[in-house]
């Protein structure tokens, strides 16, 4: 029964990112990726599925009594995308990878720890394994199978996150410049300027909000792109060219914008401090650099640059990975655990017949086998003869249930 857990997948270890596209569903909705999940379910005896899609990979979770080979990976993905070269199906062992039994059990143990993902300890792998279980168990495509691997997998990844340090120290170059700010100990009163409104300064914004900085003004090339982030934060937004002309002073500044040449020159950074002599915090997350060297060097300031967050997000995996060692000594003796809890799950499920299949025995016996015996005998000898058929029945369904309790 172990043997018939499989995982299909794909991930940037085996091929290039922007090539796991061909390997995904091709769905237009959510009723869409339903069906056809359920289609191909179907088609090749799949008795259950779990169908994970992230930027990085693409994994199916199967319980099948099929054989899986390579002949059934290239109709499986030519009925996943009728559009795959017959090149490409053909040469599907370079970077398709099949795991069967303990090993895709492992496999998923380690995806839902994050150890087998780019980021080791990114917490995101679980909570999109979740959503993908939870979805195939509200489709009806996940059954009593997959229910228990996913409670093992949920355990054992909770328990690889709360007892050794695989998510610890964040690898986020977001996240590490607002620590390294809030090392420096501002007050969340304190005026905050960001330059730039593109991906990373929203996420920037968010951690502002959570930490309750609310004087926030936002400078951008584009004022429609800069409206969503102004609503969030309540904070004012102007056009890039009134930077030369703010007055307002700041305590903060975080630059990040995809201007190939610096923007905060010493004749701005001047402008933007004025007579204000007080030390300042400058984050630039901009590659290249956006605040001129001739600022860095010519002002006071606490100045955060992407170089020295990303040498601290290198330490920090660095880190995380010597836990990995930690982290499958943890997976193994959860496996150990599975398989025997699994085990003794598929003997209650059998045996859970064996009353019936008894009571079956005993009647096709009495009204067909040995009928014209039996209803040749006197009432008192046929009463007895039951009465010793009712007393085996209930003693055989007893026998193999007190050996499996022994075993």
């Amino acid at each position: 029964m172990i043997d018939n857990f499989h995982i299909i997948t794909l991930t940037h270890q085996t091929i290039k990112v922007d090539q796991i596209g061909h390997f995904v569903v091709k769905h237009q909705s959510k009723d869409d990726l339903r069906d056809k999940l359920t289609q191909v379910k179907d088609e090749y005896n799949i008795n259950e599925i779990v169908y994970l899609s992230t930027c990085n990979r693409v994994s199916y979770i199967l319980y099948s009594e099929a054989e899986l080979n390579e002949n059934f990976l290239k109709k499986f993905f030519h009925s996943i995308n009728v559009e795959l070269s017959e090149d490409r199906l053909n040469k599907l062992t370079n970077f398709v990878r099949l795991y069967s039994g303990i090993k895709a059990i492992n496999h998923l143990f380690e995806l839902s720890a994050s150890i087998d993902s780019l980021v080791v300890g990114e917490r995101e792998i679980f909570r999109q394994y979740r959503e993908a279980y939870e979805q195939s168990v509200q489709w009806k495509l996940a059954g009593d199978h997959l229910r228990m691997l996913d409670k093992y997998t949920v355990t054992t990844a909770k328990e690889i996150y709360a007892n050794t340090k695989i998510g610890e120290k964040p690898l986020s170059i977001v996240s590490l410049a607002i620590k390294r700010m809030l090392n420096i100990n501002p007050n969340s009163s304190q005026r905050v300027l960001l330059v730039g409104a593109g991906e990373t300064n929203r996420l920037v914004g968010k951690f502002l909000k959570k930490y309750e900085f609310s004087d926030i003004t936002i400078f951008n090339r584009s004022l429609d792109n800069a409206q969503e982030l102004s609503d969030t934060l309540g904070a004012k937004a102007y056009h890039i060219s009134e930077l030369s002309n703010y007055d307002q002073g700041f305590d903060i500044l975080v630059v990040c914008t995809g201007s190939t040449e610096a923007i905060i020159s010493t004749d701005i950074y001047s402008q933007l401090i004025h007579r204000d002599e007080s030390k300042k915090i400058v984050i630039d997350l901009s590659v290249p650099h956006n605040v001129d060297e001739s600022v860095q060097t010519g002002f006071d300031m606490h100045y955060i640059s992407i170089e020295q967050l990303r040498t601290l997000a290198e330490q920090n995996l660095e880190h995380r990975k010597n836990e990995i060692g930690s982290a499958k000594k943890i997976i193994k003796g959860r496996l150990f655990e599975f398989q025997k809890v699994y085990q003794q799950r598929q003997i209650e499920k059998a045996f859970h017949r064996i009353p019936q299949e008894m009571k079956a025995i005993k009647e096709r016996a009495v009204n067909s086998v040995y009928a014209k015996q039996i209803d040749a005998l006197d009432d008192n000898a046929k009463s007895l003869v039951l009465e010793m058929m009712n007393y085996m029945e209930k003693k055989c369904v007893s026998v193999p249930m007190k050996v499996a309790k022994e075993i």
